[in-house]
């Protein structure tokens, strides 16, 4: 018997769009998230398909950010980006507050958290 994937669990595509749909609703409009904010464009819809694709394969489903840019080499893509500790933490707040109202499962909820937590300690590029 095969174990679902972080993407299954999620409930596949429409899932993993609303985990990451709110992310970026919560970075557009917590005050205490403007660093991180300031770090993307104007318009957040790029960023969020971006992400939804990304997460999608990270997760577990289909690849299709991979199939598009190739090897994620996300350090390497934020590189551009002052990604700073606190900038690393405003991003934490916002995806931890979407996994907790998107992921009903306390498990599976912790198991990304601490996955996320991970990659956005690596992508910490600046003092």
């Amino acid at each position: 018997m095969t174990q679902a994937t972080p993407y299954e669990l999620l409930g596949g595509e429409a899932g993993v769009r609303r985990l990451v749909h709110r992310f970026y609703q919560l970075m557009d409009e917590l005050p205490e998230a403007h660093q991180v904010r300031r770090l993307h464009p104007e318009s957040l819809n790029n960023s969020e398909q971006n992400l939804f694709e990304y997460l999608s394969g990270w997760f577990g489903g289909p690849t299709m950010y991979t199939d598009k840019k190739g090897h994620p080499r996300m350090r390497m893509r934020h590189a551009p980006y002052a990604v700073t500790p606190s900038a690393k933490d405003e991003w934490m707040m916002c995806m931890t507050q979407s996994l907790n109202e998107n992921v009903p499962d306390v498990a599976l909820r912790e198991s990304l958290h601490a996955s996320f937590a991970g990659l956005a300690e690596h992508m910490v590029n600046t003092a």
